[in-house]
């Protein structure tokens, strides 16, 4: 049986493109087989006898979110998308461009700088990742603040069904599935709706100017109240991030009990004046400001996509989010557990990352349900996007899910994936 697979997987995507699964283990579960197709046509062909023989298939980019959701209930074909990685159209009058799936973030933004135009999606690690596996996770950076997430980007997106069709949904649309909002639909889904094989993103100019600043505070308390004057203003920041001592520490900033990092971008002389407000309104609710370096947002992320031990997506209310900064702190200091935290002031958006020692039975009664219990009133999150296996086999990485809303995801999951061949067991209530 796994020879004659094994010929007709070849015979799609040719010998030299099928390889073994013993060293694309997702969770420790290796498949049988890794094909990298060329195209959409032989992503459809792969989808189609995958289906036709039962095969449990997970779609990959980059592989640099692949410990994100629960370990798979079985895994037969791991479908790698980089050879996907074209440019399907782009007329920058338009402020748009149509890419396939594979294309990293690094060589999109080398093709859109030629035309000073920008995609604003940059979770970390960003360069090396696909645009595909930067929609089907929904990950996303300090640009949401002003820009928003994948969704807000997504025009249009190409998408093979479980079975091999081939379908559009949103802009550019040809054939479609009725009743959906197929781009929202599909962006964090985490490939088990559909494969996303072509985009069609909204783009903004690149800025004349940009520069950033780090506005620091002895407590909390203070950085909320900057925060309210900030959010108030008529200033317009591109990033509003707030970090905790452990990030300012790792960063090699002066260490204070938290700060706000902000990015102005505009032309020079509105940066020049708004940056100085900035360093008043810091002054006036008891802090400082300082500039910082260029690349501070590359070494930011780089914090939080190479990191180590168990790192944790939370949402909360924007007018919480101090309060979260301060109880993932005392939680991570209760357990002896190093914490750095950052992400989204003003959208309660941050990202937690947790090293030291804490046995695999006691991540939920110590950490995850003191968070999620705190966050359950106002409709929050705790996702642990990255974690030891010994974890991840004791818990539910997604957390809790309103049972009306669970109903909604299976019957969504059933239509599009009715035999469960997309990525089983990895998403939500193990879907």
């Amino acid at each position: 049986m796994t020879s004659a697979l094994g010929e007709r997987l070849r015979a799609v995507v040719g010998a030299e493109h099928l390889a073994d699964g013993a060293s694309a283990a997702v969770d420790g579960v290796a498949p049988r087989f890794v094909a990298r197709p060329a195209n959409v046509a032989e992503v459809s062909r792969l989808l189609g006898l995958a289906h036709a023989e039962g095969l449990a298939v997970a779609p990959r980019g980059a592989g640099t979110a692949q410990g994100l959701g629960n370990p798979p209930t079985r895994l037969d074909l791991v479908i790698e998308l980089g050879r996907l990685n074209r440019v399907v159209e782009y007329e920058p009058a338009d402020v748009t461009v149509s890419v396939e799936a594979g294309m990293t973030l690094d060589d999109l933004e080398r093709v859109l700088g030629k035309h000073r135009q920008v995609l604003p999606l940059d979770p970390p690690g960003w360069r090396a990742r696909t645009v595909g596996g930067v929609l089907a996770t929904n990950a996303s950076g300090p640009w949401r603040f002003r820009y928003g997430t994948g969704r807000d980007a997504l025009l249009g997106v190409r998408f093979v069904q479980a079975d091999g069709t081939v379908t559009w949904g949103g802009s550019r649309v040809v054939k479609s599935v009725t009743g959906y909002d197929i781009p929202k639909l599909l962006t964090g889904a985490l490939g088990t709706l559909g494969v996303i094989v072509e985009t069609t993103l909204r783009l903004h100019p690149s800025p004349e100017c940009e520069r950033s600043w780090l506005l620091g505070f002895a407590s909390l308390d203070l950085a909320r109240g900057c925060l309210a004057a900030l959010l108030d203003s008529a200033l317009q920041p591109s990033r509003v991030e707030i970090v905790n001592a452990g990030t300012l520490a790792a960063l090699g900033e002066p260490v204070t009990a938290a700060a706000l990092a902000v990015s102005i971008a505009s032309v020079d002389a509105a940066v020049a004046a708004e940056g100085a407000e900035l360093d008043r309104l810091a002054r006036a609710a008891g802090g400082g400001a300082r500039q910082l370096a260029d690349d501070v947002w590359e070494r930011y992320g780089s914090l939080f996509a190479g990191a180590r031990g168990v790192r944790l997506r939370l949402a909360c209310l924007a007018t919480s989010v101090t309060e979260l900064v301060a109880l993932v702190d005392a939680l991570a200091h209760r357990h002896g557990l190093g914490a750095r935290v950052g992400g989204c002031a003003g959208l309660g958006a941050l990202t937690a990352v947790l090293e030291g020692e804490c046995a695999p039975d006691a991540w939920e009664p110590a950490i995850l349900g003191p968070l999620r219990d705190r966050l359950e009133g106002e409709g929050g999150s705790v996702i642990v996007e990255q974690c030891p296996l010994a974890l991840k086999e004791r818990i539910d990485v997604w957390g809790p899910v309103d049972p009306q809303a669970l109903a909604l995801i299976r019957r969504i999951k059933t239509e599009f994936d009715p035999t469960g061949v997309l990525n089983p067991g990895r998403f939500v209530s193990r879907l």
